[in-house]
Parts: structure tokens; C-alpha cells; sequence
């Protein structure tokens, strides 16, 4: 088996990626009813990484695929790090400050023994830049080993904010063009940062009776034709799940530093791809003994718009019915009749989480079945209520969908039966 070894969760195909980066898997096409997404086969071992790097592209090299990715092609241990570094100097350049360890707060007026991950004065404002810097080092690390100098291919995104201004600071700093598709309704100060960036905005418009999101689909002609897709969906780039997972690890070692583990963590979900990438994380942390078990997994959606409970509680029915596993592997080649796009436009307070379709769902269904988590859906009321109770209590300048996932916790007062942190994560500033 190749260490860069990559599979596919839904039909098991295989690629190498030290004989060519790829990002979607080849057996996948649009009508084919599979799920398919491609992602890094995680590598056996027991070490865990010691060390006090602030950089968790650093600090946590040994578990990313990048990293491994580099040594498989020739590079060194000191090439991969000055690589992430010089990258990382360049977005220090562009957006004021590059990768560090973001905080976590123990916050007691959201109630007992809640711990608040601080994501907001993260790289581009928020957690996404993790998902799109992985992506981005193991691209360089394939372009240094070859020692080809050509010219970059430009970079494709489908986002209404945050992940295109992590993905447009993340390809300004690598001298890389990017195509951001975006919303007509996307805010005026998200438009305006993106334009400082250089990014080149094409508007997408909905058209009448036609469900989807026309930001996505105006992204894949452009992937179609030659672009990156760099955006943050896992099954359009399997490769962006497994930057969110650096921030499972970083939550586990800071508790961990306090003589804690996280028991219940609640994820606020638009396309899905930081609850897969922290899902992944923490199974990761469980398999090599970092923590002796997974915490319970709840997800937070609006009642505007909830296709993660909708798969959610048809899976979940499915599993009693037989088991767990069997019922993942039916809904991963049948996606059409557990994930699909929601049939009206969604709307609401918390922006960044109305994804017409939940991408990456399927990770995070299994793991909420696996632990007895539940997939919550809230009302506009509750994510003003944890808006304004969030931003008081820790005094962040967090965005309505940063704090969405504190609306799932007061809506679920009462506490698992495992003791220790109830962990949230505040995702994203105020625009």
C-alpha cells in the first residue's frame, strides 16, 4: 500500500497520489446516485505529536497527508517545513497574521463546563482557511518536488463568505488566480475584501424552478474546464476535510493541558465540511490513545433549511433496522434518497449555514449515530438569542453563524451521561 494512498468512502476506488494529485474520485460522475469522496487513507501508528509549534501545520505534520505526500515524492523533513513556513509568511503578508493555535475559553455563563473554541481572528477571519491550507502545501510540495515552473492553474471556489475569503487570501499569498462564485446577495464588506484580494467575482443568479445552488454549479463548469476546485466541499476536493480536522487536535491537546476531553461537541453545518474534518480529527485522537473515547456529536442547522437532520433521521432508522455500517453503505450509493437540495431558498440570520445541500454529510450522520448525538434544526429566534448571549458571554465579535451552534445547546440543556467539556465553536467574525 502506497503511504499516499487515497480511497474513495463510497465505492472504494484507489489512487496513489505521489503519481499524480488527485482531487475527486475517478470513478465519480454528477448522475451516478454514489456518494463518492475521495480522502487521504490515514496512517497506522501510535505517536502522537509533542512538540510547542504554534503552526498546526507544523506541529501536526506526521498526521496530515501533505506531509507524508512530501516525504513520498523526495522532500525532506526541513524542505516540507520551510515550504509551510514560507507559505505561511505570505498570508502573515496578506491578512495581518498566518497559522497559530487559536484559543479555547472556558466560558460558564453559556452553562456547566462549556469550553468555546475561538476561531474568529483565525487566518481570513475563520476556520475555513485550515480546510483550504492543506490543499494548498500539497500542491507546492508536488510543484518543488518536480521542480517544474509552470505557469499556476487558476483556483475555483463557491462560497457566500468566509471560505472565499480564506481561499482568496490562501491564493493571493501563493501567487495563485482564483475564480470566486458568489451569491448575489453575498455582503457588501465580504465583496469589497475580495476585490482588495484580487479575486475575480462572477455573480450567480437563481433561476426560477430551478433547485441548487447556481454558485456550485457555475463552480464545477469551471472546474470542468481546467480549474482547481478549491473549494470547501469535500466531495469536490477530498483533500479540504482533513485541514478541519487540525482544529479536533488542537481542541483535544488544549483540554487535555487542563486534564480534560471533550464529551459533546456541538457543530453548526452548511455544506458539512468542518464537522467531517472534526470528525475526522477526533477519530484520529481516539485511535492513537489520545483520548479514550469519542465525544457525542450533535449538529445545528435552521429551520430554514435542514437536509443533515433530514438524512440524519432516515439513516438513523435505517441503522436500528439492521446495523450501522450497512446502513452508511446504502445511503452512500443511494445519496438522491438521503441528501438532496432543499426545495425552497433558504434564508436566514445565520448565513453561512444555509447551504442548499449538506456536501459532506455522511461522516457526520455516522458518527452522530455512532455516539447518540442528535441533529438539531433551530428557529431564527434561537440564533438570535444565541447570537447575543454569545458575543456578551465571551465578548468576540463572532458572526450569527459562529455562534449557531450555541443555539443547538440551549436547545439541549440536559447533558450527556459522559462527564467533561461541552465544547463549541465560534467560527466566524462579524462582517
Amino acid at each position: 500500500m502506497g503511504r499516499t494512498l487515497m480511497r474513495c468512502a463510497a465505492c472504494g476506488a484507489e489512487v496513489d497520489a505521489s503519481q499524480g494529485l488527485i482531487f475527486t474520485c475517478p470513478r465519480a460522475s454528477l448522475d451516478d446516485g454514489v456518494d463518492h469522496l475521495l480522502t487521504p487513507v490515514p496512517l497506522e501508528g501510535s505517536d502522537w505529536p509533542e512538540s510547542d509549534e504554534q503552526n498546526p501545520f507544523l506541529r501536526y505534520r506526521t498526521l496530515l497527508f501533505p506531509y507524508r505526500l512530501a516525504r513520498e515524492l523526495g522532500l525532506s523533513d526541513q524542505s516540507y517545513c520551510d515550504l509551510v513556513s514560507e507559505l505561511d509568511d505570505a498570508i502573515a503578508q496578506v491578512d495581518g497574521a498566518g497559522f497559530r493555535e487559536t484559543p479555547i475559553l472556558q466560558v460558564d455563563e453559556l452553562g456547566p463546563d462549556v469550553w468555546v473554541k475561538d476561531e474568529t481572528r483565525h487566518v481570513g477571519g475563520s476556520h475555513k482557511a485550515r480546510h483550504l491550507m492543506g490543499v494548498m502545501i500539497a500542491s507546492l510540495a508536488v510543484e518543488r518536488a518536480s521542480g517544474r515552473h509552470q505557469a499556476p492553474p487558476r483556483l475555483a471556489i463557491a462560497s457566500c463568505g468566509n471560505a472565499a475569503l480564506a481561499a482568496a487570501v490562501i491564493a493571493r499569498a501563493a501567487g495563485r488566480p482564483i475564480d470566486v462564485f458568489i451569491p448575489e446577495d453575498a455582503r457588501d464588506s465580504v465583496v469589497r475584501r475580495l476585490t482588495d484580494l484580487e479575486a475575480s467575482l462572477h455573480i450567480c443568479r437563481r433561476s426560477p424552478g430551478v433547485q441548487g445552488d447556481p454558485c456550485m454549479a457555475a463552480f464545477r463548469e469551471a472546474v470542468a474546464a481546467g480549474s482547481v476546485p478549491f473549494s470547501v466541499q469535500g466531495p469536490e476536493n477530498g483533500l479540504v476535510v482533513e485541514g478541519g480536522s487540525t482544529l479536533a487536535w488542537e481542541v483535544v491537546d488544549q483540554l487535555r493541558r487542563k486534564g480534560l476531553a471533550p464529551s459533546e461537541l456541538f457543530v453548526q453545518v452548511g455544506g458539512g465540511a468542518l464537522a467531517s474534518g472534526v470528525c475526522g480529527g477526533l477519530q484520529v485522537a481516539h485511535r492513537r490513545g489520545r483520548i479514550e473515547e469519542l465525544p457525542v456529536l450533535h449538529t445545528v442547522q435552521t429551520l430554514g433549511a435542514y437536509p443533515l437532520k433530514r438524512a440524519f433521521e432516515r439513516l438513523r432508522d435505517l441503522s436500528v433496522q439492521g446495523s450501522l455500517q450497512s446502513a452508511m453503505s446504502y445511503g452512500r450509493t443511494r445519496r438522491s434518497g438521503f441528501m438532496w437540495p432543499w426545495e425552497t431558498p433558504p434564508t436566514s440570520v445565520a448565513h453561512g449555514i444555509l447551504d442548499d445541500e449538506t456536501y459532506d454529510w455522511a461522516i457526520p450522520v455516522e458518527m452522530m449515530i455512532a455516539t447518540g448525538g442528535e441533529a438539531l434544526a433551530v428557529s431564527e429566534e434561537a440564533l438570535r438569542e444565541a447570537h447575543q448571549r454569545g458575543r456578551s458571554a465571551t465578548g468576540l465579535d463572532v458572526c450569527a453563524t459562529g455562534t449557531a451552534g450555541l443555539a443547538g445547546l440551549l436547545s439541549k440543556p440536559e447533558r450527556s451521561e459522559a462527564g467533561g467539556a461541552r465544547v463549541l465553536l465560534f467560527t466566524g467574525a462579524e462582517r
